[in-house]
């Protein structure tokens, strides 16, 4: 089955640069053939670190996981297609890694995956309920509210308010 797979790439990578060929000819196909390979490698870059960046918003919680993974393995799909040889697998690798392609291509293979193997657990931190505002400088100070103040033990100084011995757990 592998080597009739492998003869039925060949037979269509060679008709398919046959056929440029002879429409525009040789070396221009060749020309063609080097172009799409040097643009998805200069793609391949750029896309990479938006998946990445998607990995990691994927993990703040900010987008599905399922589609960071899908954005990751058509880059990675793309990214194979363009190092083998041949003018189809190197177009259809720069369709894979092109952004507007990905995004047509995304929610396909988000609900495909999602049939197949159901949804992906989220690693996303849990929203957090107890936030302070302070309203006169506006600014969000997160943290939480202890109804039992600190005394440091210096001598000479005043307890601090609710401190002391009758008070004071940890004494």
């Amino acid at each position: 089955m592998t080597a009739l797979l492998f003869v039925l790439y060949a037979v269509v990578e060679i008709a398919a640069f046959v056929g440029l060929a002879q429409l525009i000819g040789a070396g221009w196909a060749l020309l063609v053939l080097l172009a799409v390979s040097g643009a998805g490698l200069l793609l391949l870059g750029a896309q990479g670190r938006r998946v990445f960046d998607r990995f990691r918003r994927a993990a703040r919680g900010e987008v599905t996981a399922e589609s960071a993974v899908a954005d990751g393995l058509l880059v990675g799909v793309g990214s194979v297609l363009l190092f083998v040889p041949g003018l189809v697998t190197g177009v259809v690798g720069l369709l894979a890694l092109f952004p507007p392609t990905r995004a047509l291509l995304r929610p396909v293979l988000e609900k495909l995956s999602t049939r197949r193997f159901g949804p992906l657990p989220t690693f996303g931190p849990a929203p957090y309920r107890g936030v302070v505002v302070d309203a006169d400088s506006g600014d969000v100070v997160d943290g939480v509210v202890v109804g039992q103040w600190y005394d440091d033990g210096h001598v000479g100084t005043k307890p601090a308010l609710g401190s002391g011995p009758a008070t004071d757990p940890w004494r």
